[in-house]
């Protein structure tokens, strides 16, 4: 396969290729006593949740080329020095100093160890310390890897390795990283700005939080998952950059856990639209939007903006925001900010992909003048992209919406198309 550069300039370009993981046997081995650990409130049924996720994966490869963690990981880990590398860092992060247990890990064979470093290695019974462990697996499943907008992110021709909140999915940033660097479809510039800038040992960033709207305007939440730290590290990267770049800070509420990224409620749906949770993104006055100004390595201004409409206003770019859950009604609102309602994935400007479950989120689309097509008809042929110039695709995501992340969660985009603004 060819070749693709890393290239994100703006979170709507006309997308080129996508990392997408899809759930296995790592969501069925969630019990309900390990859900917590896991950061699910619930366990999922894969055999529902799957055909959901079949539709979307159905979409984007109608669109797109599209790139499947397992079989990345399992191709680049064919060359022993990665393959070593990366089992070396997992054990060091995970069972350092149980050397019987890492040699155990090592010598799963090639065939199968990329599925079980995500879906998880069962422990060896075979002494009495690991016979009387309550404990099932040596290597936990990593159920929230179809999430794969978290470990890591693209900024420009860059690939950003994220410093996870929680020490559970720290696993998928190595592997992530793995693959994005070594694979050489990709051959990434990988940064880890968190491990390169942080003195605090306080850092934390993952991608839902970052949005790329312009070449030269930054979005990042700041909330569970990213903290202040965190983004200072990112700024501190990009003061390393010629030019001017415009950092827009939202506070994020730490609960519900459906505020726990930027994402659950703004999304850039088009140049001059962008789907918002009015009550936080709008309404809200106690969690500060903030812009920060770098200028060829200086920051120059820190200010606090009304709110991220007005300050990218200022900036040139006037949005046109559209309502999750429709403008009316306030529980509506809510129940469906709950269930993803704000997370849309741009295809390209005014083509987006999200849950039809969110049927006011949906009509408001409709309002603002996105056609409605179900994915099946756009997998079927019954529908094409061409047909439509502003269109919503819409998935069931009845059950995927359950893990707490929508379209957007659901990609890590690698190339898009440079805007014409």
């Amino acid at each position: 396969m060819q070749k693709m550069n890393i290239n994100i300039n703006s979170d709507i370009g006309k997308l080129n290729g996508v990392i997408v993981h899809l759930p296995g046997a790592e969501v069925e081995n969630m019990t309900p006593e390990n859900a917590g650990r896991a950061l699910y409130s619930d366990i999922l049924n894969l055999s529902i949740a799957l055909p959901e996720y079949q539709d979307f994966i159905g979409v984007l490869k109608k669109f797109t080329t599209v790139f499947e963690v397992n079989d990345l990981l399992h191709e680049v880990i064919k060359n022993h020095e990665y393959r070593n590398e990366l089992l070396q860092l997992i054990c060091k992060n995970e069972h350092s100093g149980d050397v019987d247990l890492c040699n155990y890990i090592e010598s799963i064979g090639d065939s199968i160890l990329a599925k079980n470093l995500i879906q998880g290695i069962e422990m060896r019974k075979d002494n009495l310390t690991r016979f009387i462990d309550d404990e099932r697996y040596c290597l936990h499943p990593l159920p929230n890897f179809f999430f794969t907008r978290d470990a890591s992110f693209a900024i420009g021709d860059e690939i950003m390795i994220s410093k996870m909140a929680n020490n559970v999915r720290d696993r998928e940033t190595l592997i992530m990283e793995t693959i994005l660097r070594n694979h050489p479809i990709f051959n990434a510039k990988t940064i880890n700005p968190v491990n390169n800038y942080d003195k605090t040992g306080k850092g934390t960033i993952e991608g839902g939080d970052v949005i790329v709207v312009r070449e030269d305007i930054l979005l990042v939440g700041s909330g569970d998952r990213t903290s202040t730290q965190g983004i200072d590290s990112v700024i501190e990267h990009l003061k390393t950059k010629k030019g001017s770049h415009h950092i827009i800070i939202q506070e994020l509420p730490f609960k519900p856990e459906s505020f726990i990224h930027l994402d659950m409620v703004f999304t850039l749906l088009d140049k001059d639209k962008c789907m918002i949770y009015e009550p936080l993104i709008i309404n809200a006055t106690k969690y500060l939007t903030i812009h920060i100004a770098v200028d060829n390595g200086k920051v120059v201004s820190i200010k606090e903006e009304k709110n991220i409409i007005s300050a990218l206003t200022k900036l040139g770019m006037e949005l046109q925001p559209v309502v999750c859950g429709g403008k009316h009604d306030q529980i509506i609102m809510e129940r469906e900010q709950w269930q993803s309602g704000a997370n849309f994935f741009t295809l390209e400007p005014g083509k987006v992909i999200g849950y039809g479950r969110n049927v006011n989120t949906i009509e408001a689309l409709s309002k603002s003048g996105f056609d409605i097509v179900h994915a099946k008809d756009i997998i079927s042929g019954k529908e094409i992209f061409e047909d439509h110039k502003k269109m919503v695709v819409t998935i069931d995501g009845n059950e995927l919406s359950r893990g707490r992340g929508g379209a957007r969660c659901m990609t890590m985009p690698v190339s898009r198309e440079n805007v014409t603004w």
